[in-house]
């Protein structure tokens, strides 16, 4: 049996109950579900449950713009956020709308229905839909399995060895000796969680990564909270942290050297004169070429000067019975070692995609105003920023999708595809040096120099152009429904006055 929606959202974590509502405000009339293939919506924010699990963004531009966050911590944890996610699909009713333990194995669509035919696998049975509009907000990495280098000697580790993506409920890491491969977002977020329990705790970093502190909470915000009603003191709060963003984010690549003294300035105030700045906390590459890690309430560096904490900055030359051997020579000791080394990223959730019979490489085609693909129609995708919150760019890219959809049924038509022609200067999907693009740029659509083929990393910019700019570009190719489409629904029309 096959199961007919207008519109299919991939994912129920932030993006996709968003979209769920974004639909409900904007396109009422329309019939959609939403497939995920775990038990629970939330997304990354369920997925996670690691010590300290929190946002790296604050929760005023992390959260819905239709939906205030009213908690006093602006950098908020995981539960809290999942939390979150889930009243807002009740409150609007999305969770009706949600099948769980349906994952999406392969989508097609047919030119000649103007439909994507959907496959999932359920619990073992293989269940079919059919949708006019395909919306994936499955994110952008392997929830599986995050990504492990081929470290050495492994095998002989006596210890634990856990990635954060599969963290056990049970693990008692009380008196233990922990090592944390990584130096990003989850490393920042372990070492000063850890130091609860642990007898010590050591980031072990190839290289460092620019960090910044902010506090936990915002004094402003929670006051404005006070005195404003919330969706005005929200909006007003919202507003600020963007255009400090796009300000610091425009500033830091503009006068790079400027900015690097800057950060490096505020961590040594930190960590004092005598701390060796220029191993642990000195950067190869210039600030915003990798996204910044935050530090709330200085709770990293506070470990790391109160001896809970260190840094270790080598390279692994081999696992031991005890513990790392370093490149250096010098062997560190543990009983759990967590390898926060990244994702593995992936588009589509993995999904296979073609286009009437055409299997679709991702990395074959372009983006178009960051929401489409080239030569793949009727299909958004939600792909957040990398220099600022990504419900900012989930919110923009599913108002357009709901735009457009309304324009199709204004104006009778069943097909939109994005056309790219001419020549152009090919560019990568993110102008970001970080490992876990590079691993696989090749699997990523591309960008063009110029609009409406460039992600411009900017929500000002994608505010004028996804919400108020026009629907006909000249690059959007649409389609009237099918004839036998048509004959149907005018069937339908007559039987209805009959």
């Amino acid at each position: 049996m096959t199961e007919h929606f207008d519109v299919l959202i991939v994912g129920a974590g932030l993006s996709g109950v968003g979209a769920g509502v974004h639909l409900g405000k904007h396109c009422p009339g329309k019939s959609f579900v939403i497939l995920e293939r775990r038990e629970a919506m939330g997304g990354t924010w369920d997925l996670f449950r690691y010590p300290g699990v929190r946002s790296d963004s604050d929760m005023f531009t992390l959260g819905y713009a239709f939906k205030p966050w009213t908690e006093a911590k602006a950098i908020a944890d995981g539960p809290s956020i999942r939390k979150y996610v889930n009243e807002t699909a009740r409150e609007y009713g999305v969770d009706r709308h949600i099948r769980f333990k349906h994952k999406v194995k392969g989508v097609s669509w047919s030119s000649a229905d103007a439909q994507w035919t959907i496959e999932a696998d359920a619990a073992g049975a293989t269940k079919r839909f059919t949708a006019n509009f395909l919306l994936s907000c499955a994110g952008y990495y392997n929830y599986d399995e995050g990504y492990l280098p081929e470290f050495k000697g492994t095998e002989r580790f006596k210890g634990q060895i856990i990635h954060p993506q599969h963290w056990p409920e049970d693990l008692d890491y009380s008196g233990k000796r922990v090592i944390v491969i990584g130096s990003g977002a989850t490393a920042v977020t372990l070492v000063p969680a850890m130091t609860d329990k642990a007898a010590h705790v050591t980031m072990l970093q190839r290289s460092p990564t620019y960090m910044i502190s902010m506090p936990a909470e915002d004094v402003l915000a929670n006051a404005m909270r006070r005195w404003l009603p919330a969706q005005l003191a929200y909006d007003l709060t919202r507003l600020r942290k963007v255009v400090f963003q796009q300000f610091f984010f425009r500033l830091a690549r503009a006068r790079p050297q400027r900015t690097r003294e800057r950060l490096l300035a505020l961590v040594r105030e930190q960590l004092g004169p005598d701390y060796d700045m220029e191993t642990h906390f000195t950067p190869r590459y210039n600030p915003w070429e990798q996204r910044l890690c935050l530090v709330p309430d200085n709770d990293m560096f506070l470990a790391i000067k109160e001896g809970k904490a260190s840094v270790a900055t080598d390279t692994i030359e081999t696992f031991t019975e005890k513990g790392l051997k370093l490149a250096s020579g010098k062997e560190l000791e543990a009983d759990i070692i967590v390898t926060a080394t990244g994702l593995a990223l992936q588009m589509f959730g993995g999904a296979d995609v073609s286009v009437d019979g055409e299997e679709i490489n991702f990395g074959d085609h372009y983006v178009y105003r960051g929401a489409m693909l080239s030569d793949v129609p009727n299909m958004a995708f939600v792909f957040g920023y990398t220099n600022a919150s990504w419900t900012l760019k989930a919110d923009l890219v599913l108002e357009y999708a709901c735009r457009l959809i309304n324009y199709m049924d204004d104006y009778g038509l069943a097909q939109c595809t994005p056309h790219l022609t001419g020549e152009r200067e090919d560019r990568p999907f993110v102008d970001f040096s970080s490992g876990y693009f590079d691993r696989v740029r090749r699997l990523l659509p591309k960008q063009t120099s110029r609009a409406p083929w460039k992600l411009f990393q900017s929500y000002g910019h994608d505010m004028m152009n996804l919400r108020y700019g026009a629907i006909e570009d000249g690059v959007l190719e649409f389609k009237a429904k099918p004839r036998r489409a048509a004959a149907g629904a005018a069937s339908e029309r007559i039987a209805e006055m009959a």
